[in-house]
């Protein structure tokens, strides 16, 4: 069409010009609005990211309300593990009671969508819902269930791992950390970091210490770490399994712990080793909140006037995430009397109380059963 337009008239250039002029200008917007989509894009995905001990991800298939919902019980449950450093902390008493309904819980989500290659090398997307939890409300749901907490800051162990694929062990150093990337990523999933060493030829020296398991010698080599732990590690073909890893953690020169596993996964098996680490420093320094201790306790309840109170008061109990056992025993002066077996005592329930509204905590005589009012 251009072609066609005979240049030689003035008016005709002055328009030509002008259609291009237009048509730059058009480029131009074109490419801002494309850069201003990128940044936007960028700006969401640094956005939709789990920050901080209390936020997590979890694979979701949908953005529905069912699906969504069981998320949240998945997210709260890491979180929790995170807190307490006990990967088993779902089947604690009374934490699966309020897993079904951790939404209560959430602070804010979001959705993200993760871009990688399936089997087939054929492009596969998976969406993660990030979820922030209110600080506050966890930090009370544990000490209401009292639960253990790992405290904060969480120290930093060194990473002391040597791999021997079949051509000699060679120590795994800031140089090769993608090497290290399934046991420094399972320690930030257990909520805490590894670190590696520099790697350098004094401390590739190491190796050998590693290798007939001198924890003391190891220990020495780290010296310039703080703090003062290590998680000693030597993985190695296995001609069974596939693979073997043997594992020792220190703490200031003392042997916490010490296991071995094996499998065909080698990545699997350094995992494990980040896990055997936050077992061994939750049991060394987790302290339970203040709270009552686990136990059957009598209590009294006043306004239980009617059948109906009744039927009320013992729903209510029922779904109590302390309360393992509610038995009524006898009806007195002052009210209904029943036997609670408490997973944190006294202290525990009346947490719940207090949030839910439903029970009025009242001053009991020296020596008598507590007292509360159904309202």
């Amino acid at each position: 069409m251009v072609r066609a337009i005979r240049t030689g008239n003035p008016r005709t250039r002055r328009g030509i010009a002008l259609l291009r002029q237009i048509h730059g200008l058009a480029i131009t917007a074109v490419l801002l609005l494309a850069s201003f989509a990128a940044t936007a894009q960028r700006v969401e995905g640094d956005r939709a990211r789990a920050e901080g001990i209390y936020a997590t991800e979890v694979r979701v298939n949908g953005q529905g309300e069912a699906e969504r919902n069981g998320a949240f019980a998945r997210a709260l449950a890491q979180v929790l593990g995170k807190l307490s450093g006990d990967r088993s902390v779902a089947s604690r008493p009374g934490v699966g009671q309020e897993l079904r309904q951790a939404r209560t819980y959430v602070e804010g989500y979001d959705y993200r969508q993760d871009e990688g290659l399936g089997p087939t090398g054929a492009p596969s997307f998976n969406t993660m819902l990030v979820v922030r939890f209110d600080e506050e409300a966890v930090n009370d749901l544990i000490a209401t269930l009292g639960i253990p907490i790992w405290p904060q800051p969480r120290p930093k162990p060194v990473l002391w791992l040597a791999i021997d694929d079949g051509s000699g062990p060679r120590l795994v150093g800031l140089p090769q950390v993608n090497a290290a990337r399934p046991a420094l990523n399972r320690a930030v999933e257990r909520g805490y970091k590894l670190g590696l060493p520099a790697g350098n030829a004094a401390e590739q020296a190491a190796v050998g210490a590693i290798w007939r398991g001198d924890s003391a010698a190891v220990a020495r080599a780290s010296a310039r770490y703080s703090p003062p732990m290590q998680l000693i590690g030597k993985l190695y073909r296995d001609a069974t399994a596939g693979w073997k890893a043997d594992w020792t953690f220190v703490d200031a020169g003392k042997v916490l712990a010490n296991w071995s596993q094996t499998g065909a996964d080698a990545r699997q098996l350094m995992a494990s080793g980040a896990d055997g680490a936050a077992d061994a420093l939750m049991k060394r320094y987790a302290k339970r909140a203040p709270t009552g201790e686990p136990g059957a306790y009598r209590v009294t309840f006043a306004g239980v006037d009617s059948s109906d109170d009744f039927i009320r008061l013992a729903a209510y109990l029922q779904k109590l995430s302390v309360v393992r056992r509610a038995t009524p025993v006898r009806a007195t002066p002052q009210g209904l009397e029943y036997e609670l077996d408490l997973v944190s005592g006294l202290p525990g329930l009346h947490r719940l109380l207090g949030r839910d509204g439903v029970v009025d905590v009242l001053e009991g005589l020296e020596g008598q059963p507590p007292v509360y009012r159904l309202r």
